[in-house]
């Protein structure tokens, strides 16, 4: 059975709501975040960045949340989370999933730990950091709705649910306590509402016990 290594809310949030729209089997594994289990020698064998999530199916072991992603959707064709294989749909969702990973959540982390970027107990530039990092997120979140204005679909790809969404959701989610958040920018709020109206979503947020507000 599908094991995954996930904590409420961290980066193992997109992969589980995938599990849940798959439908296959699956166990969820609690790294206690709080208690440094992420850190622990057992943990590091699986993933020795010490980071949230790990996908464990049989004897392979996977981590990088986009890229367990992706590897869920190749899985479970028949979940149909991806597009074909060498057609431009499939580029887009390779162009979308990564710019969420590799733009937008690495300004999010930015925000999150600024103090990792200066030098220790500089808190006056670690708040630097996380004010410029507000500000870059805002711009990048005007792109994310753009996106979604620019096909009039219900989706980030357009009309079709993807395994890019997941990872949108989770995303935006991480803003909700900014003062401009993403559920309040014109057709990410919407899109946001449609995706917690997933039974999938509702399961994994239900699962994870997350409290309001959800994004």
């Amino acid at each position: 059975m599908i094991r995954l290594y996930y904590h409420p809310g961290n980066a193992s949030l997109a992969p589980h709501v995938l599990l849940e729209e798959i439908g296959a089997p699956f166990e969820l594994v609690f790294v206690d975040r709080a208690n440094g289990a992420h850190k622990s020698p057992e943990y590091l064998k699986l993933n020795p960045n010490g980071q949230i999530p790990v996908l464990v199916d049989g004897g392979f072991v996977l981590y990088e949340a986009a890229a367990i992603c992706l590897y869920l959707a190749d899985r479970f064709p028949e979940a149909r989370l991806v597009p074909p294989l060498r057609t431009p749909e499939r580029g887009h969702l390779y162009q979308w999933l990564f710019w969420c990973t590799n733009t937008l959540q690495a300004m999010l982390m930015h925000y999150f730990y600024g103090e990792r970027m200066v030098d220790d107990g500089d808190a006056v530039a670690a708040a630097q950091v996380k004010k410029h990092a507000e500000a870059r997120i805002g711009a990048m979140l005007d792109r994310l709705d753009e996106q979604l204005g620019s096909h009039g679909g219900d989706w980030l790809l357009g009309s079709t649910f993807s395994a890019a969404d997941p990872y949108a959701l989770m995303l935006a989610r991480w803003t909700r306590n900014f003062a401009r958040p993403a559920r309040s920018l014109p057709r990410l709020g919407p899109y946001l509402q449609r995706m917690l109206e997933r039974p999938a979503v509702q399961r994994a947020f239900a699962t994870e016990k997350l409290s309001t507000p959800f994004v």
